[in-house]
Order: C-alpha cells, then sequence, then structure tokens
C-alpha cells in the first residue's frame, strides 16, 4: 500500500515538506549533540527519534515521487529530480546511526558518572574519549552537511521540474488588484 494523493493532492507534494523540515533539522540535532555532550543528555531520547522520523519520511516522499513520476509528462528535469532524490536515503541512515550512537554514549557516560561520582575511573583514559568525541564530531558534521546539500539540490531539481516554463516573470492582470 503506498501513499499517492491526499485530498485530491499527489502526495509527494506534501511529503517533501517533512523532508526538507525533518533532514536540517536532525542534522542540526547531531552536530550540537555531537560537540556538546550536555546538550545531546537534554535532547535525550528525542535525538534518535527524530532522526527516526526523519528516516522514515524520506522513503515516503521517494515512493510517492515514483507514483508522481509515472503521472507527469516526462522529461529531464523530471528524471534529474527523480534520480537525485534516490540518494538521499543514505544520508537518512546516516543520521539515524549517529543520532543512536550519540544518544546511547551520551547516557552511557552520564550513567557511569552518577555511579562513579567522585572516584577516577580508570576503563577510558582522557586521550581516548577526546579522541572519539572528536571522530563523531567529524563524522557527524561530514554526514549532517551532505544530507542538507542533498536535500538543497533535490528540491532545486524538483522545482526546477515542477515551475521550468510554467509561470511568467510578469503579472498577467488576472487576479491582480490593478483597476
Amino acid at each position: 500500500m503506498s501513499l499517492t494523493v491526499v485530498n485530491g493532492l499527489p502526495a509527494h507534494v506534501l511529503l517533501v515538506h517533512f523532508v526538507v523540515v525533518l533532514v536540517p533539522l536532525s542534522a542540526l540535532a547531531v552536530v550540537v549533540g555531537a560537540l556538546w555532550p550536555s546538550a545531546a543528555r537534554r535532547m535525550g531520547i528525542v535525538l534518535p527519534v527524530l532522526a527516526l522520523v526523519t528516516l522514515v519520511s524520506v522513503p515516503l516522499a521517494t515512493e510517492a515521487g515514483e507514483w508522481l513520476e509515472e503521472h507527469v509528462d516526462g522529461n529531464a528535469l523530471v528524471r534529474r529530480h527523480a534520480e537525485l532524490g534516490d540518494g538521499l536515503l543514505p544520508w537518512a541512515v546516516g543520521l539515524f546511526v549517529l543520532a543512536t550512537a550519540i544518544w546511547w554514549t551520551t547516557r552511557r557516560s552520564a550513567a557511569a558518572e552518577a555511579a562513579t561520582e567522585g572516584q577516577r575511573t580508570r576503563s577510558a583514559s582522557p586521550r581516548s574519549a577526546l579522541v572519539v568525541r572528536v571522530a563523531a564530531a567529524v563524522l557527524s558534521v561530514g554526514v549532517a552537511a551532505g544530507a542538507v546539500v542533498d536535500v538543497y539540490r533535490i528540491g532545486d531539481s524538483g522545482a526546477k521540474a515542477a515551475w521550468q516554463d510554467g509561470f511568467s516573470k510578469t503579472a498577467t492582470g488576472e487576479g491582480s488588484d490593478n483597476g
């Protein structure tokens, strides 16, 4: 079962709005969580849940877009948009994996701090913890940037496919209050 039409409109044109909002929001949350563990602790379970909702929205929009592609006049712009759209899922998976890892490690480190309050642990050196944090931050920034740029490219190609030669740069006079 696929979502194809909502209230008379192709579902794709509605679902893409979730993707356009959720991917950058998830990307920002992942980067903030990776750079500031205290922020990740405050976000808590919301961080991976947000990334999961983002992840689910991508194939829904893609599937609805594939249906729409079969119901519009095909041209190079539509095909380009569809090709770009197929590449977003790996970025969404990356955001979800990183969000879950950040949440899990932040949760575990908070529990370890509470359990050993006032004691020094020898299980991990401060240097190795720093290396892990830096690696997570770099990876998070890279995946977040890739996801946001991909959403921009997909959206731009979709707008061109939908609006190319579909409007006039000068007012047509219809619907205006000029008279």
